[in-house]
């Protein structure tokens, strides 16, 4: 029976680095450990309903897989958790031998049916992101030899079906319009931990291409927002459709690339974020969509984004920027008091309307990796 107590909001944010670590080892990591896997048919569990069971019958992306095989990855790597190791390893090699070529096809496909069954044959671009992230952080833990090789394939993949002459990446395969930043954004992020764990200057040069689509396509200077949608020569699609917790994301990855390559993006930054705060409610959280105004367009507000605007300030903190720590810290509170204080112990909330009602029953596995993200940069960087 998942443990359904809880003990309130964390009251002082002088701790709260530690505490949200302390929530994720003592209870996400156990719960997700326990409940979140299928230990029949292999693999990870999509969502928990609201009282932590598994629910056993829901379709299984195989990013939310990619994405869970990096979470406990991630977490051996960080010390947090060391059973993580063998279970990102399980978890990897379900992935392998189910969503990866079942038709004969190169590529993972998009969907898998619980009992391991394909469901969705696209090749979708944004699932390969997450497998090459999952990838690249597993091989971390021993660079494993098999592992590197499934790295070099996955790119062969990518570099040859999925690359656009355009710039930039195709949706998928088959390839569909219109085109988006998200799978570009997610792209950058696996080839910067892809540099990271192999050294491999081929993973900067291909950061170094979507460097550029960002500072010539996807990212409007003059009006300082990010589009979503484009056309496929990357001309923006009117009205432009502004998500806040996608420029706070990208404020993070360009400190990543800044890092990797020496390039500065303190000013991209800087744009970045002060246009992503424009998209607040009276909470102080970041809502789910605005218009290139800055006016709100839709009042919802899920979780993730405040796990990214959390990254940004933690990024802008580690770049000496003034009072930049402190807002990471409020951030964080405020990840803990609206969206982390959920019955189910090691569960979460994810997503309210604009008067503060829950509007989704389960727990989604897919926002484990945004919120030990979170948590762990904010650790790194700030102390826990």
């Amino acid at each position: 029976m998942t443990d359904v107590t809880q003990s309130g909001p964390i009251g002082d944010n002088r701790e709260i680095v530690t505490a949200l670590r302390c929530q994720v080892i003592g209870h996400a990591l156990t719960l997700w450990s326990r409940e979140g896997r299928d230990l029949q048919q292999g693999g990870f569990i999509e969502k928990l309903d609201a009282n932590g069971n598994p629910d056993t019958s829901a379709p299984r992306r195989v990013r939310v897989q990619a994405r869970q095989i990096y979470c406990f990855a991630k977490a051996a790597q960080l010390g947090w958790y060391p059973d993580g190791a063998e279970i990102a390893r399980k978890g990897l090699d379900y992935m392998l031998a189910k969503a990866k070529a079942p038709d004969g096809k190169p590529g993972f496909v998009h969907i898998l049916a619980p009992d391991g069954s394909v469901l969705n044959p696209l090749r979708d671009t944004y699932d390969h992101a997450f497998v090459l992230l999952s990838l690249a952080t597993v091989y971390q833990l021993d660079r494993d030899a098999k592992v590197r090789a499934e790295i070099d394939e996955l790119m062969q993949f990518i570099d040859t079906q999925l690359r656009s002459p355009d710039g930039g990446y195709h949706e998928g395969v088959p390839a569909s319009m219109p085109r988006r930043q998200n799978p570009q954004m997610h792209l950058l992020e696996a080839f910067i931990a892809a540099f990271d764990a192999t050294h491999d200057q081929a993973f900067q040069a291909r950061a170094g291409d979507l460097f550029g689509l960002f500072s010539s396509n996807l990212f409007d200077a003059k009006k300082g927002v990010l589009g979503e949608y484009f056309e496929q020569d990357w001309s923006r699609i009117e009205p432009v459709s502004v998500e806040p917790g996608h420029q706070a994301e990208w404020v993070w990855l360009l400190k990543g690339f800044e890092r990797i390559t020496g390039c500065p993006t303190g000013k991209q930054r800087a744009a970045l974020l002060e246009s992503a705060l424009r998209y607040r409610d009276a909470t102080g959280c970041l809502v789910d969509e605005g218009d290139a105004q800055g006016n709100i367009v839709k009042a919802t507000r899920r979780c993730w984004p405040q796990t990214e605007i959390i990254k940004a300030f933690v990024a802008q903190a580690e770049s000496g920027v003034e009072g930049a720590a402190d807002e990471a810290r409020a951030a964080l509170m405020r990840l803990d008091k609206y969206y982390l204080q959920h019955p189910v112990k090691g569960g979460w909330y994810d997503q309210f309307d604009g008067e503060g009602r829950s509007l989704v029953d389960t727990i989604p596995a897919s926002s484990f990796y945004h919120i030990l993200c979170a948590v762990a940069e904010a650790e790194r960087v700030l102390g826990a």
